[in-house]
């Protein structure tokens, strides 16, 4: 249990009052931190605590959520504080009301999605690393998207991998795959785009019948990814994969590269929750090799 009083006293610093006496409710949605509901003078809060080795993981979360509200694409909630106080650290968002999502709303989720991607820089990466699920994501800035896949991406995870006694399973594979990699790009150069980074269903919901996606992993990159993974664990409808493909078809190629972007996810599910993800992630890569 976080000490409450070192978190109020902070955000008291930046201008939310907690009246004395009030209780924050656990709530879901604290796989990797606590989290909480709080109400204060900006209305009911969204905290999630941890350790103050948190605070990294926090800040860079803080300022996904900025960069992503930048565009005015996608709803994204409200950063009240981030910080950390003693041996806490914290993130303070705004409360959403979350609501069954529809296929209107599904549609509008695939609309602005594009419209999000249209947001682009000259490099691929970001100018800070942040995290995917508990691993380190690498964003070192690259100029070349084959060269930064695969050396901040799927040699990033095999050497996770490896270092976790899958090698073998995977060593031989992985080598092979790594030296393919400009085959299944034909020479395209994919557009550096504005990508959530982790983009399933559980990162995405309705609000006031408005999309909201939460809990980036952000960085520039083939809008292509975003994609992928909306695919690999569900939670996404007809609705919204016509409506992005009517808002921004997806290139020749995109289905085989689904596979090689889906292998970033499940390896790092494989370095996160162990075994039961190695047969997966075996199988995408033969399908690729």
């Amino acid at each position: 249990m976080p000490d409450w009083s070192i978190l109020f006293q902070q955000l008291e610093v930046e201008g939310v009052h907690v009246s004395p006496g009030t209780l924050a409710t656990p709530v879901s949605g604290g796989d990797i931190s606590a989290a909480w509901r709080l109400t204060s003078s900006n209305g009911d809060l969204f905290i999630k605590t941890g350790p103050s080795s948190a605070e990294n993981m926090f800040a860079a979360e803080a300022e996904a959520l900025a960069e992503l509200a930048r565009p005015g694409s996608l709803r994204v909630p409200r950063v009240i504080a981030t910080g950390q106080r003693g041996a806490l650290a914290y993130l303070a968002l705004e409360w959403l009301r979350l609501e069954v999502v529809d296929a209107k709303v599904e549609g509008l989720m695939g609309e602005q999605l594009a419209e999000l991607h249209r947001t682009t820089s000259d490099r691929y990466g970001w100018h800070r690393d942040n995290m995917i699920g508990l691993t380190p994501q690498i964003n070192t800035w690259d100029e070349n998207w084959i060269d930064f896949y695969r050396e901040h991406r799927l040699a990033f995870q095999l050497g996770l991998a490896a270092d976790r006694g899958f090698g073998a399973d995977l060593k031989d594979r992985g080598s092979r795959l790594l030296k393919r990699l400009p085959i299944y790009f034909d020479n395209a150069k994919p557009l550096a785009s504005m990508l959530h980074g982790d983009l399933w269903g559980g990162n995405w919901g309705s609000c006031d019948g408005r999309p909201v996606i939460y809990d980036p992993a952000l960085y520039y990159g083939d809008r292509e990814t975003d994609i992928a993974m909306t695919r690999l664990f569900g939670g996404f409808g007809v609705a919204f994969y016509d409506a992005y493909e009517a808002a921004w078809p997806l290139p020749d190629g995109h289905e085989e590269r689904q596979h090689l972007y889906q292998l970033y996810h499940v390896l790092n599910h494989l370095n996160l929750f162990g075994s039961g993800y190695l047969g997966r992630a075996i199988g995408l890569m033969d399908k690729l090799l």
